[in-house]
């Protein structure tokens, strides 16, 4: 099944991580992909290995904090295959110390760094696919935001802030952007990110989660409560951007979507063990 046929797809971030993997994806499901990052040496592998499988692509170096770069890669889209229908506004970079920076110790530096990414590229990617999108009557643009845009995650401020923006963003322009057919949809990535995240960004690209670089999973020890033979990957996160991206969701806009979650948004933070009541009746209370 080809979700994507003959689709144009833009995906900022596709060199590592989870763009990387929803752009092989995309491929696969029969998209046109534009990859593009701000590491311009991660390009060219992913478009070689997106036409190795006999897709198509081609890259253009973005730097989503620089709006010319935004422009300039939806233009690279349009005159390369004609149109835009898809963009996945999916770059993002971390905090400093990756969480161990106290919340009052971030510098309005560390927080702009952050946050030009995180919650900046996000308005100038869906701003700039929008005027594209609107002269071929529609479109699907789907942002990756996060799980702490949800839950915060402690020692990740600027983190949070940024993402919990992007959902913003996302239900604001899914109501001024409906008119013309053009939907606007996030995921919240949980489990299953890349390994390369909290990294170096001239690190080797991996391809793979946290999880899965961990070593043998054992799913009775998971911290979710869902129990699956094998850990979260990169593509438990990169199919629901698929699924968004395609006329699977065409009634889908303003959403946002837990993935790679494994239902831990379906529980409460207090720590019922699995039989908390001792009858059907009476709760077990500790005196």
């Amino acid at each position: 099944m080809n979700r994507l046929q003959n689709k144009v797809m833009l995906i900022t971030g596709a060199g590592s991580g989870l763009g990387r993997e929803t752009a092989l994806l995309a491929a696969q499901e029969g998209a046109r992909v534009v990859v593009t990052d701000k590491i311009e040496s991660r390009i060219a592998p992913v478009v070689e290995a997106i036409e190795a499988a006999g897709g198509t692509a081609s890259g253009i170096r973005v730097d989503v904090t620089s709006e010319s770069d935004i422009e300039a890669g939806v233009a690279h889209a349009v005159d390369t295959y004609g149109r835009l229908d898809v963009a996945h506004a999916n770059a993002g970079v971390t905090v400093p110390g990756f969480g161990s920076v106290a919340f009052e110790d971030v510098t309005v530096e560390e927080w702009n760094t952050v946050n030009d990414v995180n919650f900046l590229g996000v308005f100038l990617t869906i701003k700039h696919a929008v005027r594209a999108m609107k002269t071929t009557g529609g479109g699907s643009i789907v942002v990756t935001t996060s799980a702490s845009a949800l839950v915060a995650y402690p020692g990740f401020g600027a983190y949070v802030a940024g993402k919990t923006g992007a959902i913003g963003i996302v239900r604001a322009a899914a109501y001024d952007f409906g008119k013309y057919g053009i939907r606007v949809n996030a995921t919240c990535p949980t489990h299953g990110m890349s390994a390369n995240f909290g990294q170096d960004p001239e690190a080797p690209v991996l391809g793979r989660s946290y999880e899965q670089m961990a070593g043998p999973w054992d799913p009775t020890h998971a911290v979710m409560p869902l129990r699956i033979p094998e850990p979260p990957s990169l593509a438990h996160n990169a199919w629901p951007v698929i699924f968004l991206a395609s006329d699977e969701s065409q009634y889908m806009s303003g959403t946002a979507i837990p993935t790679g979650d494994g239902g831990q948004h379906a529980r409460v933070s207090i720590p019922f063990p699995d039989r908390w009541t001792l009858n059907d009746e009476t709760p077990e209370v500790d005196v």
